[in-house]
This record gives C-alpha cells, structure tokens and sequence, in this order.
C-alpha cells in the first residue's frame, strides 16, 4: 500500500483528499502544517507528497525546499492560484508536478499515477526512510548526504533493501555478493555486515533498528515502521 503525505492547513481539504484517495487503495496521513510534515518525516516514510502552496507560518514552497533537502520523494503542489510564475516556482524548487484547485476526484488520481510511474521508471533506486540506493550511480545518500560504501558493501545492502523481512544465510549473501563457487568464511560476511552498520550509523541512520542479525541463520534487513 502507497503511502500518501497530506499537507494543508484546511482539514476539509484533508479530510476530502483522504475521501478521494483512501478507497483507491492510498494510506492517508494528514498534517496540517509544513513543520508537522517534516516532523512525521524524520521518523516515517511516504511515497508521495500532496502539498498546499498557501499556507500560514510556512509556505508550501519553503517546505518543498526543506523536503528536497534530506528526501528523495515526489511532491505535488497543492494550489488555488493559475498564474504562471507560480506554477514555474514550484517546479523549479524541486516539485514533480501540480494540481489547481479546485479538482475533481479523477484528476487528483491521475496526476498521483503518473507521478508515481514515472518515479519507478526514473531508474534503479530503493529508498528506505531517508536512506536512497541509486543502482545506477552506484551512490548511496541518508537525507542527501552521501555514505561512502565498497562495492560489497553496497551489493549487500542493494540485496537487503530490496527484499525487506527476507533473512539471507551467510551462504546466500557469499553467493549472491560475491559469486557462488568463491571460498568465503562465514566471519567475512559478519565484518562486512559490522563495516555497513558502522558507515550506516555514523550517517545518523539508525541501523541497528533495521539490519538485524537472526542467530544461527543469518542477516535480514526489516521493513518495519
């Protein structure tokens, strides 16, 4: 299930995006300010951003700042107005697209697709609480800072990512990161998983909560909130 980020100050609006969007399938999470949404956003996840442009104390463009700055997540912008200038500002700052309300139902739903496909089809990239694995760039980034990684060590936590609660044997990480055939002891994969939690945790990402040992089997990276 999707997890989908409102954010306007107007509960009514919440409250009817969530009635639009809760049947399709979409988890709803409502905040009615730009700094409730960065705080649920230093603990949880979403995979999308619904945002209101216009709100008090701060605006959807200075949140849309403040979000690009430590999470890769596709945001909507949320806005009554039509002029032009607007609509540029938003994607310029860093917003994947736009609504103008008022909106009906299909449009909303249509526009969150596209969004949607088009972030899947961007590339290999996993992205797991602030933690974003670019396959393709062979980069790894916790809130857009780079963490510095060997290739072994970025296999393994390519594999881990991408199969989140599945516990791997240490024979399956060998296999799976290093090649099957290739003479490895058990206390390499153990150092190499040490080194990851170490790099991890230095970056301020909280690993021990997520990669986790299972004594007597192995490794497995959990996918819990």
């Amino acid at each position: 299930m999707k997890t989908i980020l409102l954010v306007d100050d107007e509960t009514r609006m919440l409250d009817l995006i969530s009635l639009y969007l809760t049947p399709r399938g979409y988890n709803c999470i409502k905040s009615t300010s730009g700094a409730d949404a960065l705080l649920y956003l230093d603990s949880h996840t979403a995979d999308l951003i619904l945002l209101d442009v216009m709100m008090p104390e701060m605006d959807g463009w200075t949140v849309c700042r403040e979000i690009k700055k430590f999470w890769d997540i596709p945001i909507i912008m949320l806005t009554a107005k039509s002029e032009k200038p607007d609509i540029v500002k938003g994607l310029n700052i860093g917003a994947d697209d736009y609504i103008l309300k008022p909106f009906d139902e299909e449009e909303l739903v249509a526009r969150i697709e596209a969004v949607l496909r088009r972030r899947k089809s961007d590339g290999k990239t996993l992205t797991f609480k602030g933690l974003v694995l670019k396959e393709d760039s062979f980069e790894l980034l916790f809130k857009n800072k780079e963490i510095l990684l060997t290739p072994k060590e970025f296999s393994m936590l390519k594999l881990f990512l991408a199969n989140p609660n599945k516990v791997f044997s240490r024979e399956h990480l060998i296999g799976s990161v290093w090649g099957y055939g290739v003479s490895i002891e058990d206390r390499t994969i153990d150092s190499h998983v040490r080194n990851l939690r170490e790099k991890l945790r230095k970056a301020g990402f909280p690993a021990d909560d997520y990669l986790l040992t299972v004594w007597g089997v192995g490794y497995k990276w959990t996918g819990k909130e």
